[in-house]
């Protein structure tokens, strides 16, 4: 018996699941603004919940769409998943048991309110098969060799599946998340006396740029080392992360939100002039040492900006972005530590 190859979703596949796979998304952050500003929230059922599972059964539907509608053409086993595929299949299962483990969950035990959002372990189980799910056009591109120097437009897919996926990281990692910060709350947490060794708030906000900064920068880098990303993927990135970081902020943070679009355009700038890459790796590691660099330092403009004034501790909101820049650099040395 001859084994059949694999097959390529094509574009117009791909870029179904994703635009499915942003309604799903969209979905949960509906549901992680209400756990955090409803704080009457007492049933699973709510229209959040709705937005959110309805997205993945569409979602669902169309991947087990595509697999069987290559079963009808003649295809068995693998031969009928697509490529990138493979992994979505085993995903939306245990996406499927974990939500019925959340309804349980919030029926015996309770509706979560704060940081227990993000450690409830069906809430885990759901993120990161979700995150699978998302990412199904990604893997599908990324495992077309043909494919070094896309253009926007045949990118688009990816790109949404990489920007998205960024978004929810941040999403479970809230108590470290910085663009969720106003410039007021930039300039009351770098503004304490000296004296006293610092303050809980200054060392909140430091922890959340480190974290913010590596979750932001990972992507891109990962990306760079496969594809020549075309001018649009930085920008599309920090749109999706600033528009669904405001909502989950209550809207209080459109300053900060602003400079991050602004600085997507400024990383898309660095990666059409420097071309980062693993053969080019000078090049590949100024771009991790500059982007985060203009990303940080745009931040603190804002703040200072939208709050009147800059931070107190001016050691603080100089050396941040310094910190961040040698923080990408490191990243990229542990991700590419020699030329290929």
């Amino acid at each position: 018996m001859v084994q059949q190859e694999r097959i390529r979703a094509s574009y117009r596949t791909d870029l179904v699941t994703v635009l499915l796979g942003t309604w799903f998304s969209l979905g949960l952050f509906l549901d992680a603004w209400a756990h955090s500003n409803v704080p009457e929230l007492e049933t699973f059922f709510t229209p959040w919940h709705a937005v959110f599972y309805s997205g993945f059964a569409a979602t669902a539907a169309w991947v087990l769409w595509v697999v069987w509608r290559n079963v009808q053409e003649g295809r068995r086993g693998l031969a009928a998943v697509p490529e990138g595929y493979g992994l979505a299949v085993l995903a939306l299962p245990v996406f499927a048991v974990c939500g019925f483990g959340d309804y349980l969950w919030h029926t015996f035990i309770g509706i979560e309110q704060g940081i227990d959002i993000l450690y409830s372990p069906t809430h885990l189980g759901l993120i990161t098969s979700m995150i699978v799910i998302l990412t199904t056009p990604l893997r599908a591109l990324w495992s077309d060799r043909a494919v070094v120097a896309p253009s926007l437009r045949r990118f688009l897919p990816a790109a949404l599946a990489l920007s998205f996926s960024t978004a929810l990281v941040l999403l479970f990692v809230q108590y470290a998340d910085a663009t969720v910060y106003g410039p007021q709350g930039v300039l009351r947490s770098f503004s304490f006396d000296k004296a006293q060794g610092g303050s809980a708030a200054a060392n909140r906000l430091a922890a959340a740029i480190t974290i913010t900064n590596l979750v932001l920068l990972a992507p891109l880098l990962l990306a760079a080392r496969r594809f020549r990303l075309p001018i649009g993927v930085a920008t599309l990135l920090q749109v999706v992360v600033a528009l669904l970081s405001t909502a989950v902020a209550n809207y209080e943070n459109l300053g900060t939100a602003a400079a991050f679009v602004l600085s997507g355009v400024v990383v898309d700038v660095l990666l059409w002039w420097l071309r980062p890459s693993e053969e080019r790796l000078r090049e590949y590691r100024v771009f991790a040492f500059t982007a985060p660099l203009a990303t940080w330092v745009l931040f603190f403009a804002a703040a200072g900006i939208g709050a009147g004034a800059l931070p107190s501790v001016t050691e603080m909101w100089t050396g941040a972005p310094l910190v961040a820049a040698l923080h990408g650099l490191l990243l990229a040395v542990v991700l590419v530590p020699t030329r290929r």
